[in-house]
């Protein structure tokens, strides 16, 4: 008998062939092999019972004809698409695509022989309910998003979108952003002392309160040095630090974020890469639990290797309000191997998978905490806080998480000290933070928007979409962002608030359950929002960002100024625009008009002129955007040059450019020569490598342009 099986990946196929026999025939569909067309009329059909009109994507058509041809030579047909919804859909869309008569339909959690074999002895048929979840979010998607983003071309700016969990997350970003415009810093001072003992050894001690009354800071200075001080009291006491549980999708890619500095989707497509391989369970889920097969593989690794009183059985609650993408947490298939991957991502994030999972099953670690306080009459209190590891649990397998002991010399209570010296430190309070890709992801994890495995995709979109900007580790609303989010607050914040996209996605997970019907969701929550959408039908276009500082008056006639929002970004015009057509950079900086400079266009002869851009100064054609020629202004292009030869093509200079992320350095023989590097060379050669050095940062000396060369992080050598 003829059996052929049919997966989403490449090498999930390589993966299974391995434990298959040779009647089976594994096959790839390379992902989604149909979906909703792109025109928004063609679409869905809302009356006919928001029936989706799919159509096979235009790369996909010789995959579905190699699988129609690969099953008439097959006596049974497997659907061993992906364990969750979106598998489910992608299994449905297979068999509708071919046309396959009853195939079967096989789910596993981890592509392990053993998983496989299992799996091919409970076969089943595809879950329409299951299906019907899926198909559910993705028309509800696509009737939010063109709904609500064709009225934001008409009141805004043409190109740009809105989203059913895209705008929620926006407007948390914005939100956190609105509070940090708010913040008004206030001054503050802390202090710390020296106290001397008797053996005349010293210790730096800190007071425990800040002040903020500069007053009371120097009567503290003034009289410190002659107070008496002792110790009144020390403390210690004992703290268990548990395991943390193993991963869900959610807390992996916050700790990729924080421990590798990786995004979202960076850190799916290389879990991906594991599972596929056979390395990892599937990593969408949003459960902590553990098969039993895998807690006697962990113990058996942890007796091993630690011994039995690091065991501990544990098992986890799933916190998340509606855990449903796969039975178990993202765990090794072999608990026993500690190392695996192919590249260096790879084996990065299973070490930081294997060492989770191993640490959720042994026994809390112990810590000493000690507080030693020093006390003198009409003076704060100043505190020694020292740390030591009783007992290190978890920490074996872990012992970063440990952190560094601080070890506190023995001290009597009651013991005499002078005070050598004291210091203040004047400080100011800092606004709340912004959100790191991870802490956006726990964010939005805790309100219940969106799924795990929506989060990557999501904040993906953010950043393509240039509504959101990263700064080092931070995710920054852009001027873009805050008028595509103001709209929508102003207008739909009822369709954007926590409860209504929570409550929506708790509904989608009925239908998977048959809870809900696929029709009645979707009519309960269209024609109310196409009706709230036709009732901001006339509501004034966008133009005005709010007015200008009064200190940027209007360059060519005085007028007061307004921001505007341009495809560049934001910028101050004239309220008297268009009968004025002055105008400044968000900065207030004049933007001069285009100025004539006595030659032709060659391309279309009329006369070219010097504008002012986002990146500085350029020449084009008067006509422009009409005709697009434009070159270089001849001084801007000397003030970018910074001399260096490129040591790649030996013919160019490398000048600063302007990328979607900021500045960047490339040969001035783009796109013949493409050398780039991330900052500006020195002019200096590398020692390692012969390559260019370049300049470094505030915390990170002078390094290597080259990424794979020791020099790149020079900070990060032993020295």
């Amino acid at each position: 008998m003829k059996h052929l099986v049919i997966v989403e990946s490449p090498t999930k196929v390589k993966t299974i062939k391995k434990y298959l026999g040779k009647d089976y025939t594994v096959i790839a569909s390379v992902g989604h092999i149909r979906d909703l067309p792109k025109s928004e009329k063609d679409a869905v059909d809302v009356a006919g019972g928001f029936t989706p009109k799919y159509v096979v994507n235009a790369d996909k058509k010789k995959v579905v004809n190699d699988i129609v041809k690969q099953a008439d030579a097959a006596d049974h047909i497997i659907l061993a698409t992906d364990p969750d919804r979106e598998g489910e859909a992608i299994a449905w869309h297979i068999q509708q695509a071919a046309k396959l008569k009853d195939p079967d339909r096989i789910v596993f959690h981890e592509i392990t022989k053993e998983a496989v074999e299992e799996a091919l002895q409970r076969p089943r048929k595809i879950d329409q309910s299951l299906r019907k979840s899926q198909e559910a979010r993705r028309v509800l998607d696509r009737l939010f998003g063109y709904t609500l983003s064709k009225l934001i071309w008409t009141k805004v700016r043409y190109g740009l979108s809105a989203g059913r969990v895209q705008s929620p997350a926006l407007r948390i970003l914005m939100e956190r952003e609105r509070e940090i415009r708010k913040f008004k810093p206030v001054t503050y001072w802390e202090m710390q002392s020296v106290f001397k003992r008797d053996d005349g050894t010293e210790h730096i001690a800190e007071c425990e309160k800040t002040f903020e009354d500069k007053k009371e800071v120097d009567a503290i200075l003034a009289q410190a040095k002659k107070a008496r001080w002792a110790i009144p009291d020390i403390q210690e006491k004992s703290q268990k630090r548990n395991p943390r549980p193993p991963f869900t999708t959610s807390t992996l890619q916050q700790a990729a974020n924080t421990v590798y500095g990786w995004s979202p989707s960076n850190t799916m497509r290389v879990a991906q890469k594991l599972y596929e391989a056979g390395q990892i369970t599937y990593m969408r889920t949003d459960s902590v639990n553990l098969s039993k097969t895998a807690h006697a593989a962990i113990k058996k690794r942890i007796v091993g290797e630690y011994g039995t009183q690091y065991y501990k059985q544990t098992y986890y609650k799933t916190r998340s309000k509606a855990a449903q993408e796969a039975h178990e947490a993202i765990r090794p298939t072999d608990p026993s191997n500690p190392f695996c991957g192919i590249t260096k991502e790879q084996k990065a994030l299973y070490e930081l998978i294997f060492r989770r999972t191993i640490t959720s099953q042994m026994i809390p670690a112990e810590l000493i905490r000690t507080v030693v306080s020093f006390q003198a009459d009409d003076m704060p209190l100043f505190l020694i806080r020292g740390v030591t590891i009783k007992e290190m649990g978890w920490f074996k397998a872990d012992p970063h998480a440990a952190g560094q002991e601080v070890v506190l010399p023995i001290f009597q209570k009651g013991e005499q000290v002078i005070c050598t010296d004291i210091q203040s430190t004047e400080k100011q309070t800092s606004p709340p933070p912004r959100y790191s890709e991870a802490g956006l992801v726990k964010e939005l994890e805790a309100r219940g928007i969106g799924r795990p495995s929506t989060y990557a995709s999501t904040i993906k979109t953010l950043i393509d979409r240039q509504y959101v900007e990263k700064e080092q580790r931070a995710l920054v609303p852009t001027d873009l962002g805050d008028v595509v989010s103001s709209f929508v607050e102003q207008n739909f914040d009822t369709y954007i608030s926590d409860s209504f996209t929570s409550d929506m996605e708790q509904t989608l997970d009925d239908i998977a359950s048959g809870g809900k019907e696929y029709e009645k969701t979707l009519t309960d929550f269209y024609f109310p929002f196409q009706k709230a959408v036709l009732a901001k039908k006339d509501v004034p276009k966008l133009t005005s960002l709010g007015p200008a500082p009064k200190e940027f008056p209007c360059p060519q006639c005085g007028a007061p100024m307004e921001f505007k929002l341009s495809k560049t970004g934001t910028f101050m015009s004239c309220t008297k625009f268009p009968e004025c057509q002055g105008g400044r950079t968000k900065e207030g900086e004049e933007i001069k008009p285009p100025k004539p400079i006595g030659k032709p266009c060659p391309e279309c002869d009329e006369p070219l002129v010097t504008r002012t851009g986002r990146f500085g100064d350029f020449i084009s054609c008067q006509t422009y955007p009409k005709c697009k020629y434009v070159e270089e202004d001849p001084e801007e292009k000397k003030r970018r040059d910074t001399g260096v030869q490129c040591p790649e093509c030996k013919q160019g200079t490398i000048i600063e450019r302007q990328g979607r992320f900021g500045p960047f350095w490339g040969c001035s023989e783009y796109p013949k020569c493409k050398n780039t590097m991330r900052a500006k060379p020195t002019g200096a050669i590398c020692s390692e490598c012969g390559a260019l050095m370049m300049e470094g940062t505030k915390t990170i000396p002078d390094r290597c342009s080259v990424k794979t060369c020791p020099m790149h992080n020079p900070h990060k050598l032993e020295k």
